[in-house]
């Protein structure tokens, strides 16, 4: 850097006091969410796009000119100092420039807000996450209904790896525990007849005595990529300037190839783009005329402003062409989540500009690329508000899943408005919690309510739910499951019910299936990543234990076990800078 780092501290310190005086002769009551930026010279910025082998080959990538201003900091800790290189000191000064190459270091002070509300949309060195408030004890005589709607998204899992593959922990209120767990596949029973079949199994806690956990998993029905639906699929892709760097456009134009490759010959694609205005890049085209949809997506260049509203009301026009009872309409958006022109601006105003298109059967999936102005809170609205499913995409490996492995299974949906209730007996269970699934909750006076939305599930889809609880008494029965679902094109749901027997429970953790061990090493990872008061005192290295003995050759699980290993090598080090500074 070209100043020392005590000179720097100085400079702040001094900018700070400026502006504290400044204020006071101004307004008794100044903003609590005072903020200053300032920039000073400092060494180029870590790279922190996917690695090499992470990308497509370079012969399909096209190079990109290089970025423009940093668009934000990585890393930061509200009422502190925010600046340095990513993965830094974690506490006083912290940080590094995402995506920038200006020469320039972006400075941020910002006041510590007094109260987080429940639903706050957070801003964390410029990607917005919005916060919950994870579930509580819920005492059985007072309530003894846990109602909520099913979620496969997986955003929150792939995001917080790429924020710790680049040495930082995930912002806390990224981490939604259901997104972590329904990443991973589980092998449930296959239904034989039915849409889905449902798994119940239940264990002792292993973060202390006298507390279980039980698990509610869902399989969907397996439908072949031949026996699926003719698809229309409209790919809405962000072109504005935000997206230029390697690990968006460029990323997201492969995806788009992967997607098209994996298509039936009765397919349909369209391209629809948007920056300062939209444009219609591709009309209606069969699946089978890859070369012309492959120089489609080849044409695409980054520059502008964000107009997301205009492009999804195009978008959604192309769609609604081809919705029918036969056909599978999805529009699929692939953007950073900037949005900061036109008419539209918030997801309500979006999706409500689009809602009859909704209503008729257009499905939504949003993906997410890159770091720095990434709005989650926007892209998982979006994609619940549009009847669909939420990605994040970090590296071409992760593409591949979502728009090759999982294809037929986003695009196939074989039950909609799915809601899951768990009725608790009081006589067997004192307190119970539901591990995530905030944002997805239902009133308990909405579950036969058919008009009220709830979630999708794909041919082959994973569900899976974990309660924490507290046994009591002798009682067999320690809960009905029901579950109430529509068919894809119908109107009226149906509800079916399932016992969940105490026998269901294992005399110990080690005697259950892997598969519930695994979910619960996920889901008490993330549960502590996001500060769970219900978490404290629990720790990464039983969760590790838990993960290590439960891969069973599988990548994806060892590589999470990688993940929790830098998860608790960060808590650690956070830790003792904290411990240092007292």
């Amino acid at each position: 850097m070209s100043r020392s780092l005590p000179h720097r501290l100085s400079l702040w310190a001094s900018t700070v006091l400026a502006l504290g005086l400044s204020a006071g002769c101004t307004s008794r009551n100044p903003p609590p969410e005072a903020e200053l930026v300032m920039k000073v010279p400092a060494a180029p910025p870590a790279e922190v796009s996917p690695s090499r082998e992470e990308l497509p080959p370079p012969a399909e990538a096209e190079e990109q000119p290089a970025a423009e201003d940093s668009e934000a900091v990585e890393g930061g800790v509200e009422g502190e100092v925010v600046g340095g290189v990513v993965g830094g000191v974690l506490g006083g000064v912290l940080g590094g420039t995402v995506g920038g190459s200006s020469g320039e270091e972006v400075l941020a002070f910002r006041a510590a807000p007094s109260s987080m509300p429940k639903h706050q949309p957070q801003a964390t060195s410029g990607n917005s996450f919005e916060a919950h408030t994870p579930n509580a004890f819920t005492d059985t005589r007072a309530d003894p209904l846990s109602t909520f709607a099913v979620d496969v998204d997986t955003a929150s899992y792939s995001l917080a790896r790429r924020y710790l593959k680049q040495g930082s922990l995930p912002p806390p209120e990224s981490v939604r525990v259901e997104e972590f767990v329904n990443y991973f596949k589980y092998r449930y029973s296959v239904p034989e007849k039915d849409s889905f079949s449902v798994n119940l199994e239940g264990a002792p806690s292993p973060f202390g005595k006298g507390r279980y956990f039980l698990r509610v998993g869902i399989q969907g029905k397996q439908v072949s990529r031949s026996q699926r639906k003719r698809a229309h699929l409209v790919f809405l892709v962000d072109t504005s300037g935000s997206m230029q760097s390697g690990d968006k456009l460029p990323l997201a134009k492969e995806a788009m190839k992967l997607a098209v490759k994996n298509l039936n010959e009765s397919d349909t694609v369209a391209i629809v783009t948007y920056a300062g205005s939209t444009q219609d890049v591709l009309p209606p085209t069969p699946a089978t005329e890859q070369e012309r949809i492959y120089a489609a997506i080849d044409s695409l260049r980054s520059g502008g402003g964000t107009a997301m509203g205009s492009g999804m009301q195009l978008a959604y026009r192309h769609a609604m062409k081809k919705a029918s009872g036969n056909v599978v309409s999805r529009v699929i958006v692939l953007t950073d989540g900037d949005t900061n022109i036109g008419p539209h601006l918030s997801p309500e105003s979006i999706l409500e500009s689009v809602r009859g298109s909704v209503s008729e059967g257009v499905t939504l999936t949003t993906v997410g690329f890159g770091m720095g102005n990434y709005r989650d809170d926007l892209m998982e609205k979006l994609a619940d508000q549009g009847n669909g499913n939420c990605f994040y995409v970090d590296t071409y490996q992760e593409a591949r899943k979502v728009f090759e492995t999982q294809l037929t299974g986003t695009l196939e949906v074989i039950a909609k408005d799915v809601k899951l209730q768990v009725e608790f007996d009081s006589a067997a269970v004192r307190r119970y919690r539901l591990v995530g699934y905030e944002n997805r909750d239902v009133a308990d006076r909405d579950f036969r309510n058919d008009k009220v939305d709830a979630g999708e599930i794909g041919a082959g889809h994973n569900v899976t739910a974990l309660y924490e609880v507290e046994l009591t008494g002798e009682q067999q029965t320690l809960a009905t499951v029901r579950i109430r679902a529509k068919a894809p094109n119908g109107a009226e749901a149906a509800e079916q019910a399932f016992p969940f027997e105490r026998s269901r429970v294992r005399s110990s953790l080690e005697s259950a299936s892997p598969d519930f061990r695994f979910a619960l090493a996920v889901a008490s990872t993330a549960d502590i990543l996001r500060h769970s008061p219900s978490a404290q005192g629990w720790s990464l290295a039983t969760a590790l234990k838990l993960a290590e003995r439960t891969t069973e050759g599988q990548a994806e699980r060892a590589e999470f076990v990688k993940l929790v290993t830098q998860a608790q090598a960060l808590t650690s080090a956070t830790a003792s800078h904290a411990e240092s500074k007292r």
